[in-house]
């Protein structure tokens, strides 16, 4: 089941890096307002974000690549194992949701072209949008992550913390790296803040938070596996610029919530009238 579950993964970011090919080749060729879509800084500062997200992306299906390596080859250790646990569902969720935003993104890339049918394009979307329906909804990998903690009795999560902090060391050390490591460096310590506050004394707040939860693992790690891969020898200027880039965005979007009573009953509760208010189907029932 874990070998289908992997091949899926690895089909599940070619909508992204075909549509950056091809939005990148159609910026040297198409003209608007008398200049390449190439020399127009603002469309360059949309594939650069859609660019971003491609790489971050690629490394987390790397990193469960890597991990199921290990665990196929019986070299995996023991966090290993549970951080292939943590990380299957996450990259699944983050990558597919992505699928969906940088292939929309990149349509716009082609005006009208992106939704005229016979140009071959629509199609793209299509394909990235059965991502996060086929292996499993965003909501149910959600509560699939939860399942991991409760079953490793927080074990995986010690692993996320473990690794996390492990990979970042090489890179705390580059100052132009620092500043991106303490900001990953600070979501994990609200991170670790909420589980503390939260964890298992809460279920109902726990799976409310489910979604914002997975979000904000895919993101921290996301940050770690880019800032780690900047430190590299051959790494480019644009690996690091990537890396900051990617933590420039909200890397624990749990904490904010929390702080803004998202998890509580109260929170539930107005959920529930708010999708149905005028609604006949409970009149009466709220």
């Amino acid at each position: 089941i874990m070998e289908c579950m992997h091949e899926s993964l690895l089909t599940w970011l070619t909508p992204i890096p075909r549509m950056i090919t091809m939005a990148r080749d159609y910026a040297t060729k198409r003209e608007a307002f008398g200049k390449s879509l190439k020399d127009h800084p603002l469309h360059m500062q949309t594939l650069a974000r859609m660019e971003v997200e491609v790489r971050g992306a690629f490394l987390l299906l790397m990193e469960v690549s890597r991990l199921l390596g290990l665990e196929e080859t019986n070299k995996a250790t023991e966090q290993d194992r549970h951080m292939l646990r943590v990380l299957t569902p996450v990259a699944k969720l983050y990558t597919g949701k992505q699928a969906i935003a940088v292939t929309s993104e990149g349509l716009e890339c082609f005006g009208g072209q992106g939704y005229m049918e016979d140009t071959g394009l629509p199609v793209f979307l299509r394909d990235a949008q059965v991502l996060t329906i086929w292996e499993g909804t965003t909501n149910i990998l959600s509560l699939d992550i939860l399942r991991s903690l409760v079953k490793s009795q927080g074990k995986v999560l010690d692993a996320f913390f473990s690794s996390a902090q492990a990979k970042l060391e090489a890179a705390v050390s580059l100052s132009e790296l620092k500043p991106s490591v303490e900001t990953v460096q600070s979501a994990l310590h609200k991170l670790g803040r909420f589980i503390q506050k939260t964890g298992s004394k809460d279920q109902a707040g726990m799976q409310l938070a489910a979604r914002d939860f997975a979000y904000t693992l895919a993101r921290i790690y996301g940050g770690v596996l880019l800032l780690e891969y900047a430190t590299r020898p051959s790494a480019s200027a644009t690996d690091t610029v990537a890396a900051q880039r990617w933590c420039h965005q909200e890397l624990c979007p749990i904490d904010r919530e929390e702080k803004n009573g998202s998890y509580n009953t109260e929170a539930a509760f107005l959920d529930l009238s708010l999708v149905y208010d005028g609604s006949p189907v409970l009149k009466g029932k709220l």
